[in-house]
């Protein structure tokens, strides 16, 4: 079936504050791609280096003990979303100078066609969008 229209527009995936979340949102967001027939397509790596950037930063700045964040992939057609929520305070931004590390927010301005944060009750949404062909 080739039909996007067919298939699941929203998946999500609550993800542990822990290391292996990078790597777990990363497969989760592989097999939406290829469930959504986008693997293929010429951002699709850049989704998935988003996805781990986000995640990342989720995982070491957003996520306080004992909570989860959570992974949102939205397929609108001719836009794909990605909003990863943490439950953790403070606004991220992007970093220009960081001599290491600090510049997960600089890969996705550069390979999104938009981000931002939207603050929430508790804590935020750090999201990014990719155009679809």
């Amino acid at each position: 079936m080739n039909d996007r229209t067919q298939l699941p527009c929203l998946r999500e995936r609550f993800l542990r504050r822990e290391r292996r979340s990078v790597q777990a949102a990363r497969r989760f967001t592989a097999e939406t791609l290829t469930g959504w027939d986008l693997a293929g397509t010429d951002r699709a790596d850049d989704v998935l280096l988003c996805v781990s950037e986000l995640v990342t930063n989720a995982v070491i700045h957003g996520v306080p003990p004992g909570r989860q964040l959570r992974l949102l992939l939205r397929n609108e057609g001719r836009v794909l979303v990605v909003e990863v929520h943490d439950s953790g305070p403070g606004v991220p931004h992007v970093v220009h100078d960081a001599d290491e590390g600090g510049r997960g927010l600089l890969l996705v301005s550069a390979l999104s066609d938009k981000w931002g944060v939207r603050e929430r009750e508790l804590g935020k949404a750090v999201w990014c969008e990719f155009g679809l062909p």
